[in-house]
């Protein structure tokens, strides 16, 4: 049953080409907003926080300081509205998943960029 389901994703699933990210990585999110008949692009731009899942169930968090409120958002990686993804910085991180970043303020909230 389980590679019945993995042909399925692989076959007819569109999977969208975006730049290769991690951890630790700045990126901008364009994604499309649907408001009555109309749409508009609208970004976010934060910290990748981790990355979940894979194939078609992939996702990934990013979080944003907004003011001195941190946002979080979840974006799974075959989202229709998903435009493109840029990523801004490269970011030097140990762990995979960096929650703990959230409790992190001011100069230690910062984290080390990668030349690649």
């Amino acid at each position: 049953m389980n590679s019945l389901v993995k042909f399925v994703q692989d076959e007819f699933v569109t999977r969208k080409d975006f730049p290769e990210f991690s951890a630790g990585d700045t990126i901008t999110v364009y994604y499309e907003i649907k408001e009555g008949n109309k749409t508009r692009t609208q970004f976010f731009k934060g910290v990748v926080l981790q990355r979940k899942g894979t194939g078609t169930s992939e996702t990934f968090t990013i979080r944003k300081m907004s003011g001195i409120i941190g946002v979080e958002r979840i974006f799974p990686v075959n989202l229709p509205a998903l435009q493109k993804v840029e990523v801004n910085k490269r970011g030097k991180v140990r762990r995979a998943r960096i929650f703990y970043f959230r409790g992190l303020t001011g100069k230690k909230a910062r984290i080390k960029e990668v030349r690649r």
